[in-house]
């Protein structure tokens, strides 16, 4: 299993079909758990998916639209059913307050587990820890909607040339990483002389918007962009009224910031055929593009090339 994947637990709009669920997607990353916008059925597919309710961090609501959030009840009930030890923090627009208490204790259970409640204002960072940085962003929605973009510090690669070149071998290699700089036999040997600077990775999610600047901030050099595209270009008058993305306009966005790989979701019932989606969105977009299917993981491309010191 990689470290670094995306699991697709549904990919319907507002009307769930035959084969596709209503919204939610898990994001493993190097064991963290991070649940986004869990839509009516998340507990089953998280079943159907090998996805544990232990492996749960963060839960990311987008807006309290009901496909993007009538999930959260059973989730964090099952938090305290099974047990979970760790904290989860619930992260939601703040104008949606009544709607996460709604959902927070729409039925009656006992609370075990520890839930943590995050409610968004403005966006930037609105969290830390050793997966990095994750940071939310308004979009143009018709309630208030945040996009969730996940960064990875910059650090660095070691080169095993210059490793062996500078004689540093071993347990010395752990060390010259945490302390920067060691000597190696009466030579001080730094770090920079034996690695070069290394591009962390960035994960974006977009969901339930129309254009704006937000999408583009939250798409830049985004490793994997996982986006909605409710509609098809022929309805694109449509998509701007309902504030909703098309495929092309997904690809775009893709295109024009650096994506590397683009995962197409949320698609609205009157398409009956996925790949009009991904037809639509390959003559746009040439790089890594997945349309999403209910239960598909997507793994995070391999790293881009270093970073260079300015």
């Amino acid at each position: 299993m990689s470290s670094r994947e995306l699991v697709v637990l549904g990919s319907a709009s507002q009307t769930p079909t035959r084969t596709r669920n209503h919204n939610g997607y898990v994001l493993r990353w190097d064991g963290m758990g991070f649940l986004f916008d869990p839509g009516e059925g998340t507990q089953r597919q998280m079943i159907r998916s090998g996805v544990s309710a232990h492996d749960i961090n963060h839960i990311c609501l987008t807006h309290f639209h009901g496909d993007h959030c009538l999930g959260l009840p059973g989730v964090i009930q099952r938090l305290s059913l099974e047990r979970v030890p760790h904290a989860v923090t619930v992260h939601y627009p703040a104008a949606g307050q009544r709607f996460l208490e709604r959902l927070r204790w729409a039925s009656a259970f006992e609370e075990i587990a520890s839930v943590q409640e995050r409610g968004i204002t403005t966006g930037g960072v609105i969290a830390t820890g050793s997966f990095g940085t994750l940071e939310a962003v308004p979009l143009d929605h018709r309630i208030e909607t945040f996009g969730y973009r996940l960064v990875e510090p910059d650090g660095r690669r070691f080169l095993p040339d210059k490793l062996a070149e500078h004689g540093v071998r071993g347990p010395d290699v752990g060390r010259l990483q945490r302390e920067g700089s060691l000597v190696v036999n009466g030579r001080r040997v730094t770090l920079e002389e034996v690695s070069e600077p290394r591009r962390g990775q960035r994960f974006a999610f977009v969901m339930d918007t129309r254009l704006c600047d937000g999408v583009f901030a939250l798409a830049e050099q985004a490793d994997l962009l996982v986006i909605e595209s409710t509609f098809l270009e022929q309805d694109a008058r449509l998509a701007d009224e309902y504030r909703h993305l098309t495929a092309a306009q997904a690809a775009r966005v893709a295109r024009e910031s650096g994506v590397k790989s683009l995962v197409l979701t949320h698609f609205s019932q009157r398409y009956p055929d996925a790949g009009l989606f991904y037809a639509e969105a390959a003559s746009v977009f040439d790089g890594q593009l997945t349309v999403a299917e209910d239960l598909t993981r997507v793994e995070l491309p391999p790293r881009r090339g270093a970073v260079r010191s300015s």
